[in-house]
């Protein structure tokens, strides 16, 4: 198995004295009780909402495509409720990368079937984009005896870089996989039982791509959870995370019976029919921002042509 790429081998932009300061403040912000957190992120998330007007755009497209029977009014609340949860959730890095160790394991409860992840069966963790995704990954790595990978995108300063790729190996010495390096070394940590942490559910264009239904939208779905599964001889273990009063919930659930089935394109519809149902029960903190329809089948106009 190849080894994590350290940060420091990356030729990355300096960070500036913005980010310096805003990683001090996150420090800082660590410290202070969580019902604070929560506050600030709450005037944040309407400040976003008011200012970020082309994020509040796509949300509101996409929210309106995958609820159709709810009026304007309903979507709009819904829209203002997710930019709070966006920004509670990136104000909860402070403490996820920064507090104590006991605080962090208080603060995330792990349910569900938690036998789904004991032993050493190669295992590839489906984890949807909500907001608490990085939660998910904490919870899972401090509270778990067993060793996890997990593929990092590069940030764009080196500052930033650093903290969030410490802040993201505190807890278990994960295998930590660069984008760049590929399938092999995630394949050849699946084989030695090392659960993946995948997050499959955003638009990546057409590439390694099939458009399968997602709320009925024709949805450019890629198809890396069946490949993977299917490559490694993995089953698949959903993980839902929720932010809550006290924290976030992170819900294991049972391995998907008789999956992958050796259809790509039926493995990955059925992803996205579960992937519905998950959204369903917190419609609020999925990651409405992302243009998920931005590519369309040959012929189609876009949902965003006038944002």
């Amino acid at each position: 198995m190849s080894d994590p790429i350290p940060v420091s081998a990356h030729q990355l932009p300096p960070g500036g004295i913005a980010n310096r300061l805003g990683l001090v403040f996150m420090r800082v912000l660590a410290a202070v009780p969580l019902s604070w957190v929560r506050a600030l992120g709450w005037v944040l998330g309407q400040v976003l909402h008011a200012v970020a007007v082309r994020r509040r755009r796509i949300a509101r497209t996409n929210w309106g495509l995958c609820f159709p029977e709810q009026s304007a009014a309903e979507r709009n609340r819904a829209v203002r409720r997710h930019f709070v949860f966006f920004a509670q959730a990136w104000m909860d890095r402070s403490w996820l990368w920064e507090a104590s160790d006991a605080t962090i394991r208080q603060r995330l409860k792990l349910t569900g079937d938690l036998q789904a992840l004991a032993g050493n069966e190669p295992t590839v963790l489906f984890a949807p984009h909500f907001v608490g995704m990085d939660a998910g990954w904490t919870a899972l790595t401090a509270h778990v005896e067993r060793r996890f990978c997990g593929i990092y995108a590069e940030q764009l300063n080196a500052d930033v870089d650093r903290w969030m790729s410490k802040g993201r190996q505190r807890f278990g010495e994960p295998h930590i996989v660069a984008m760049r390096q590929g399938l092999k070394p995630l394949v050849a940590a699946l084989r030695q039982g090392l659960p993946l942490y995948l997050l499959p559910d955003m638009d990546y264009g057409t590439r390694d791509s099939v458009f399968v239904p997602f709320f009925g939208v024709q949805t450019a779905t890629i198809t890396s959870l069946s490949r993977f599964a299917r490559m490694a001889r993995a089953r698949v273990v959903p993980v839902v995370s929720r932010l809550t009063k006290e924290g976030y919930e992170v819900t294991v659930h049972a391995p998907w019976p008789n999956y992958p089935t050796g259809d790509v394109e039926a493995d990955t519809a059925m992803m996205n029919t579960h992937l519905e149902s998950f959204i369903r029960a917190t419609p609020e903190q999925y990651y409405w921002v992302h243009k998920r329809f931005k590519t369309r089948p040959d012929g189609e106009p876009s949902f965003y042509a006038n944002l």
